[in-house]
């Protein structure tokens, strides 16, 4: 095998084995970087909900409340819980894979009530008060999702309609009935906002960089491997080609070789300088004999 044949082996041997150890060490990497992405839209659209809240809590709902406190007649926009779910509706037109819910262990509305997955993290959220913010992931029948959860915690406003049905809006009491959603007590955990989005996004996202940095080290591993191959045949393999020739050439009893000139100070050099002494050497010893 020559020795061209030899060195690529083995250069692409050592390239094979550095370019699983760093897809391996790029795929941990870009997976946890399209997860920290997700998350941070995830919390990006977190805070924009908890925006929402409270400028309906703030702004909206005592408008509202002028008008429902005495009528028949009950506005649901005057709920921040209602109004965050919406606007988070209109934002699913520019992110369809995002999920917003308000799950709540004892509902006034029943579509809200917490199942059971987003009851323990409720539950959680309970039993640690301070914690203000749990990233996780749960398994769904369409697959994988990763979840951002925080706590709703019951504020005055909030007691003004769950407290007991008696302090409650007579117009939501008739629209939802007074069997759910009373009880709640001050600085209570009430619920969480989560927001969840399929970890199969963030698993292509990762794939698709992954993709273009596959393709980037090919070709710089081809590149550097053509590149080494020219250096390899103009330092060394060209060199010991002319000696090999030279030295084959000095077996066979021809003295008319011409010395062999390779230029620099390392060990081809000097393998040639050693074949020019040996040359020199059999030339004297043969105008001796004559």
């Amino acid at each position: 095998m020559k020795l061209a044949i030899k060195f690529n082996v083995v250069l692409l041997a050592i390239f094979g084995l550095a370019s699983v150890g760093a897809f391996l060490s790029a795929r941990a990497y870009l997976l946890a970087r399209a997860r920290d992405q997700v998350s941070q839209q995830a919390r990006l659209m977190m805070e924009t909900s908890a925006s929402t809240r409270k400028y309906t809590s703030e702004h909206i709902r005592p408008i509202l409340d002028k008008y429902q406190r005495n009528s028949a007649a009950f506005y649901p926009e005057s709920v921040p819980a209602f109004s965050a779910t919406r606007m988070f509706g209109y934002l699913r037109d520019i992110y369809p894979e995002y999920t917003y819910r308000e799950a709540t262990l004892n509902p006034t509305n029943p579509s809200d009530r917490a199942v059971d997955w987003e009851a323990q993290v409720v539950n959680g959220f309970r039993a640690a008060p301070t914690r203000r913010e749990f990233i996780g992931e749960h398994e769904a029948p369409n697959g994988r999702l990763l979840y951002l959860a925080r706590p709703i915690r019951a504020v005055d406003s909030c007691l003004e309609c769950h407290s007991t049905p008696s302090a409650a809006p007579a117009a939501m009491v008739n629209v939802y009935g007074s069997d759910n959603g009373f009880g709640w007590q001050l600085s209570e955990i009430v619920g969480a906002q989560i927001v969840t989005v399929p970890l199969a996004l963030a698993q292509a996202m990762a794939w698709r960089a992954l993709l273009r940095f596959t393709w980037w080290l090919a070709g710089f591993l081809l590149v550097t491997l053509v590149l080494l191959n020219v250096a390899l045949c103009l330092t060394v393999i060209r060199p010991l080609a002319g000696i090999a020739a030279a030295a084959n050439e000095l077996g066979k009893g021809n003295l008319d070789i011409s010395e062999v000139t390779v230029t620099g100070r390392d060990e081809i050099s000097g393998l040639a300088d050693s074949l020019n002494r040996i040359n020199r050497l059999v030339k004297a010893l043969k105008l001796l004999g004559q």
